[in-house]
């Protein structure tokens, strides 16, 4: 049920968790770049989501391809 997209953004729940604390992280450095490990930390204390499921996830948000 994480998985599916919700009908009002189509955003899935890891989407939006990695989108939420990554906007926190960036305000609280002042703007600055977040480690994507850092990053990762945050994201795993709300879903349960592996490394290689986060960074797929992550470089699709962010538009990165490796």
């Amino acid at each position: 049920m994480a998985d599916l997209p919700d009908a009002r953004d189509g955003l899935t729940r890891l989407e939006r968790v990695i989108l939420w604390q990554l906007h926190l992280a960036q305000k609280e450095r002042g703007g600055a770049s977040v480690p994507t490990a850092m990053l990762y930390g945050r994201v795993v204390e709300h879903v349960s989501v592996s490394v290689e499921e986060f960074q797929r996830v992550l470089q699709r948000l962010v538009g990165t391809r490796p």
